[in-house]
């Protein structure tokens, strides 16, 4: 008695990288087209949806995930150097009443734009940066479906664990570790350059697994 043989598992291969694509439903591509300048070394997922009528900027090594939102329509978005943007999270969103902010002109008057971002930024999935001159601070991390208001200032190498809230316009001095129930402390284990070595690891991974597409978006 002959049995049929198995197909093999689509899933697994004996050689070469697996490439990273979302399982979720593809994301609207409908908005204007916004101007980019990124970076030859930067990794933008074919799925990532950008859009608006300003100026995105991602720089050296950073990396869009499948699904990320980048808003241009309350000003310029800037990523620094080796960030990672997750699925679901949006840098330039509207407020919780559907307003985009605009950046606020610093004392030269030109724009600070809608949001930028240090460098070894981590915005984690589905959360939310508004725009309206908003700034994360370098090698801070935004948790899971953290909220980020409008105009806010986040210091360097803070911790918003999930599903926290920064007001819109608050500062947050650096170190800050900010928990869901409004919970804050001071960190200053003095970890920042162990915390980036282990990004710029991960962002070394992530290259090879997420399928790049820039060119589409210029």
């Amino acid at each position: 008695m002959s049995s049929a043989t198995p197909s093999p598992d689509p899933r697994s291969s004996a050689h070469g990288h697996h490439k990273r694509h979302s399982i979720l439903p593809a994301v609207s591509q409908s908005g204007p087209k916004p101007p980019v300048q990124f970076s030859s070394s930067c990794t933008i997922a074919d799925s990532a949806l950008l859009t608006g009528p300003h100026t995105i900027i991602v720089s050296t090594e950073s990396v869009i995930h499948p699904r990320a939102r980048l808003e241009s329509l309350g000003g310029r978005v800037t990523v620094g150097r080796r960030c990672i943007v997750h699925e679901r999270a949006c840098l330039g969103a509207a407020d919780l009443q559907g307003r985009y902010h605009k950046g606020i002109p610093d004392k030269d008057g030109r724009s600070m734009g809608a949001v930028t971002l240090g460098d070894y930024v981590t915005v984690e999935v589905g959360a939310q940066v508004e725009s309206g001159g908003t700034v994360i601070g370098e090698g801070t991390t935004v948790g899971i479906g953290t909220r980020v208001g409008a105009g806010a200032v986040v210091g360097k190498h803070c911790t918003l664990t999930a599903n926290s809230t920064v007001a819109a316009g608050e500062a947050i001095p650096d170190y800050t570790v900010i928990y869901s129930n409004g919970l804050r402390r001071v960190d200053k284990r003095g970890v920042s350059d162990l915390k980036n070595k282990a990004q710029a690891r991960q962002i070394d991974v992530l290259r090879r697994m997420i399928p790049s597409n820039p060119a589409k978006f210029q």
